[in-house]
């Protein structure tokens, strides 16, 4: 049959094992999916953004170097020498092209960067060599054709620097008549820009260029990056006002991300590409290896359901037969069939075992059901007791948390003294009845822990009678009623008054805990009340609302003096309450738990 018990434990085994295996196959990978991608663009952009700073830096840095040549004396007197037509002295020439070419190198020396400088006219004549056919010459094209003043990397053979370098070209003009005459060409090695370029890059097999807006690489070195797709980015990033963003573009079945950055050197873009494939390379290997996990999974729990449901199906079909002889009553039928019912020595068997010791238990347990009625009440009381303590501790440490904070050391020292009495007082576990005058000490100490915490906001009397001192009553009745109290009370006034009163009549002993707070409403009355008459002793353990305080005290002294303890609860809304605890210790514990020893 489809509802079998082997046929359920398959479909267990299914939803538990196989169901989540292949959902978390689907959910994870997308998970990783959005973090990396998420990430990777934070990490790109933040990398992107370094790199933009660095070139800013270089490209300032070189136009300032620009400007200190074009400002210099040395240099215009250069210029205005060789843009006269007078006849001047080779040599006065030689020694004024000297005295530019010394100011050239010492700004190159003291250039950490490894910039190289040189002035250049119109005709071709230079400091370091003069340039035949400078109109033809590619970098100086960009430059005059093209109005491009940080130039793409080149080699200068007319140039101190050796290798690549791209430069800075800034018109040379005589500072008097602002006629031009030629440039002033900054260079700085390709590598300076080069070399960082790649800790932009995404992963292993990613790519970061920096182009201009023709697609033409500022660097040496190829475009690795499809030309279908850089066009197509080039396009997007030229028409996009923001200055940088991610692109996402096709090509042959492959998904691209663009990452870009307009700089603000020329026309420069800086581009850091990856394709999709490379970047969740892993996160697609891991949801493959979960799919394959899923698979086999499947196939195990096929075979482990067949195996457990058949090793435990016949044995424990006897065993509801047996149990139908205990739904009866028949204890002597239940022994006599359960010899019948063989099984193996595994989980099956053992509970077969105890069940058959249950069996001779059992009536055992139904005879001996009063005293573990006693048991069970002893031990609620003992939960509804340590139910108080935790609450209270953290109360106060949070206090001399507080008060340390503020450096007040004294405070910290009477708060912990108090504290140091009250839990002497907590642990003694010897018996859980005390004399009501230690109880009085114990509040006492805690009281002055609430003023040293509230300071003149709260005020707490305590009246005394002197003949109630040794009357036995149970630990902690009063500390979670105060507790109330003081909550409530600043609930909505900036002060408390609590008024702690004992007195013993004939053989009554009366404890009263006043307050002037917010009262308590008429429901709130009557569902504590319900504590006496249901005697619900679960729902004040389970209890999370509010008055957990009331509600513990009224379960235990219930508990403990059963129908010799009644309560009284007198409030007025926004005035006061008043709680009236009422005892008969003279007639002894008004239930049959016995002693309640800790």
């Amino acid at each position: 049959m489809f509802f079998s018990l082997r046929n359920r434990l398959f479909m267990v085994f299914t939803c538990l094992l196989t169901i989540p295996l292949i959902i978390l196959s689907i959910i994870i990978p997308s998970w990783f999916t959005s973090i990396i991608e998420e990430q990777t663009q934070e990490l790109t952009v933040e990398a992107m953004d370094q790199y933009s700073l660095f070139i800013d830096s270089i490209t300032t840095q070189a136009k300032d170097l620009g400007k200190q040549v074009l400002v210099n004396q040395t240099t215009q007197k250069w210029l205005k020498q060789e843009s006269e037509n007078a006849n001047i002295p080779e040599v006065q020439r030689m020694l004024q092209k000297n005295q530019l070419k010394m100011l050239l190198s010492s700004m190159m020396v003291n250039n950490s960067n490894g910039m190289s400088i040189s002035v250049v006219l119109n005709d071709g004549t230079s400091t370091w060599g003069n340039i035949p056919n400078i109109n033809q010459v590619d970098w100086y094209k960009d430059f005059s054709q093209k109005k491009q003043q940080f130039i793409r990397s080149h080699i200068d053979p007319f140039q101190p620097t050796q290798g690549n370098i791209n430069s800075y070209i800034l018109p040379l003009f005589d500072m008097n008549t602002f006629v031009p005459y030629g440039i002033i060409k900054v260079n700085f090695p390709s590598d300076l820009l080069k070399t960082p370029l790649n800790k932009t890059k995404i992963g292993r097999n990613g790519h970061a260029y920096l182009i201009n807006q023709n697609g033409e690489s500022v660097l040496p070195g190829k475009i690795s990056t499809p030309k279908k797709v850089l066009k197509q980015t080039l396009v997007k990033i030229i028409d996009d006002k923001n200055q940088k963003g991610l692109i996402e573009t096709n090509d042959n079945g492959e998904k691209y991300l663009v990452f870009y950055q307009k700089l603000g050197v020329g026309d420069w873009i800086l581009i850091s590409e990856v394709t999709k494939s490379e970047l969740f390379a892993k996160v697609t290997h891991l949801q493959r290896n979960l799919l394959l996990t899923s698979a086999i999974v499947f196939l195990i729990t096929i075979l482990a359901s067949y195996m457990i449901s058949s090793n435990i199906v016949s044995p424990l079909g006897k065993l509801a037969k047996a149990m139908r002889y205990i739904e009866i009553g028949d204890f002597s039928g239940a022994k006599r069939f359960m010899p019948t019912i063989k099984s193996a020595k595994n989980e099956v068997g053992y509970l077969i075992t105890v069940f058959n010791q249950t069996i001779d238990r059992l009536k055992n347990l139904i005879e001996t059901e009063y005293e573990a009625n006693l048991r069970r009440k002893d031990a609620e009381y003992k939960a509804l007791l340590l139910q108080i303590n935790p609450h209270f501790l953290n109360n106060t440490l949070e206090i001399i948390g507080g008060l340390a904070m503020q450096e007040k050391n004294k405070q910290v020292m009477d708060v912990s003294i108090h504290l140091g009495k009250m839990m002497r007082y907590s642990l003694n576990t010897q018996s859980d009845v005390v004399n009501l005058g230690e109880e009085l000490k114990y509040i006492r100490s805690y009281t002055e822990i609430l003023k040293v915490r509230y300071e003149d906001a709260i005020t707490i009397d305590i009246d005394e009678d002197i003949g109630t001192r040794n009357l036995p009553i149970i630990k902690f009745i009063l500390q979670p009623l105060v507790e109330n109290a003081v909550k409530y009370s600043f609930i909505e006034k900036t002060s408390a008054e609590i008024f702690i009163k004992t007195k013993q009549s004939n053989h009554l002993v009366f404890i009263v805990i006043e307050d002037k707070g917010i009262g308590m409403s008429e429901e709130l009355i009557s569902d504590l009340m319900s504590v006496e008459t249901k005697n619900d002793i679960k729902n004040v353990l389970m209890s999370k609302g509010s008055s957990i305080g009331l509600r513990n005290v009224i379960g235990r002294l219930k508990l403990y003096y059963g129908s010799n303890f009644t309560y009284s609860i007198e409030s007025q809304r926004n005035s006061r309450t008043r709680i009236t605890l009422c005892m008969n210790v003279d007639r002894g514990e008004g239930h049959d738990e016995g002693d309640h020893n800790g």
